[in-house]
């Protein structure tokens, strides 16, 4: 089950709010949320609720032992380590299996079938949040929980279980037993959850369609001007694809006390990649900077080690979105390119026009979106080399003749351009200095409903990235 979905906004998420606002219990609502997240995760793969019950128990054990240990002075980087193999195994085995079998069967004579295990939905996501609860009782920055239907909710709370963002314990260990739920908190949270919502059904499902109906075809038909349009059309359909979900999964977190912290700050207005990564899935990189960087040395350390602790942490960051070469290739790209800034020309790029500073990050990231998007190497080539002419100019009639370009999918792209920058956020300060500005702010918010509800019900493209992740 997906956010963008009527089953789940008209029957699910009101049906789990009539249950959880019915006690005034919290440690019933903990209840309530952790039942409805089973159902909510199980509803297209039942089996794997399995996994994620072993994973809450096994590490719900590990904390606790942990702690026991360091109060009797007994060293507990052992267990530790075994819960961290042991994540990282199950992990493994789900998501790398066959890319690594495919390594292996590189070697002449070896030829091991592929495992064909399916990926469960968002194993990447709470895998890293239970790691990250783990190593923080270690490092007696948290208590460990001693109710497992506290952490369960923590870990399994459908808001951002399937896509994040990646929620440390520590952000939410006091609202789990003490959040207080406010009319202002689930009003806000509501609106959150709607503009979330119109980022991915009005925008990045629109952009799916482009992106998905040219790259569907040879390089040779769509060309130079197709291979634009297709690459900038998936840039903003990931923006609003993953920024939306993490905008519902705050909202939502808000309606029942939760306060999620931010994940994307408008990372396309950036002025250079190391800004762009301080703004772009901000969970994620917190998380590889706090429990990879830092415990490699951070930048506390020779610039030769330095550099091998970032091109890591960046190969790490791409074998974590796929077990495939172009995300690892992908990973690599921006390890260098990080690299290069901080060491080549960061200095120099400071002292460059803001615009030719915004001009480079974003063909810079640009580029970056190529190396993601592909799905084989072959793939990657073919728009790359489409970019930059190989197959001809190519025809905007083309595409307008294919159905590619339509008047609905050029308005998306213009709203993607707008909306892509903080110009929602200073409408918004604006409107707040006026009369009548909580009005119009909400009656955009019921329009927005209504313009989504209207797409979905008749059927329009659905996609979503992080499904693969």
């Amino acid at each position: 089950m997906v956010f963008s979905n009527l089953v789940f906004m008209f029957v699910f998420l009101p049906l789990f709010f009539i249950c959880y606002f019915a006690f005034k219990s919290r440690k019933i609502r903990n209840y309530v949320l952790l039942a409805f997240s089973l159902v909510f995760y199980g509803w297209g793969e039942p089996l794997y609720i399995f996994l994620m019950l072993f994973s809450i128990w096994f590490n719900y054990e590990m904390a606790i032992k942990i702690e026991r240990k360091k109060r009797h002075d007994i060293d507990p980087k052992g267990t530790l380590v075994f819960d961290v193999v042991v994540n990282l195994l199950l992990i493994g085995i789900y998501k790398y299996a066959d890319f690594a079998i495919g390594i292996i069967n590189v070697i002449p004579g070896v030829n091991i079938p592929p495992a064909n295990i399916p990926l469960p939905i968002g194993i990447s996501f709470y895998t890293f949040q239970i790691v990250s609860y783990v190593i923080d009782v270690y490092r007696g920055d948290v208590r460990a929980q001693r109710k497992i239907s506290y952490l369960g909710a923590y870990l399994c709370a459908f808001p951002q279980l399937i896509a994040g963002p990646i929620v440390r314990y520590s952000t939410v260990a006091h609202e789990l037993e003490h959040r207080v739920e406010t009319i202002d908190d689930f009003a806000y949270g509501a609106r959150r959850f709607v503009a979330g919502l119109g980022k991915k059904v009005l925008i990045a499902n629109n952009m799916a369609m482009v992106a998905d109906s040219i790259f569907a075809r040879g390089g040779s038909e769509y060309g130079f001007i197709g291979g634009w349009i297709g690459i900038l059309a998936y840039t903003m359909q990931i923006y609003f694809d993953f920024s939306g979900y993490s905008d519902m999964a705050i909202g939502m977190g808000r309606m029942m006390g939760f306060h999620f912290l931010e994940n994307f700050d408008y990372p396309y207005i950036s002025k250079s990649v190391t800004e762009f990564w301080r703004r772009w899935h901000m969970s994620l990189s917190s998380f590889f900077r706090d429990y990879v960087y830092i415990p490699l040395g951070g930048n506390r350390v020779s610039s030769k080690r330095l550099i091998l602790n970032i091109l890591i942490v960046w190969m790490l960051t791409g074998l974590w979105h796929g077990a495939a070469w172009n995300f690892i290739l992908w990973g690599v790209y921006y390890g260098l390119l990080l690299l290069a800034e901080k060491f080549i020309f960061g200095k120099a790029l400071k002292k460059m026009p803001s615009a030719i500073q915004h001009i480079y990050t974003i063909f810079v990231f640009i580029i970056g979106w190529v190396l993601f998007r592909a799905e084989s190497m072959v793939q990657l080539v073919e728009i790359l080399g489409s970019m930059f002419g190989a197959y001809g100019k190519g025809s905007v009639g083309f595409l307008v003749f294919t159905q590619v370009l339509t008047v609905k999918n050029i308005l998306a792209g213009i709203g993607a351009i707008i909306f892509s920058m903080p110009v929602a956020v200073i409408l918004k300060r604006k409107l707040d200095k006026t009369k009548l500005g909580a009005f119009v702010v909400d009656l955009s918010v019921v329009i927005i409903l209504i313009a989504c509800v209207l797409m979905l019900e008749i059927g329009s493209y659905n996609p979503f990235i992080y499904f693969r992740f």
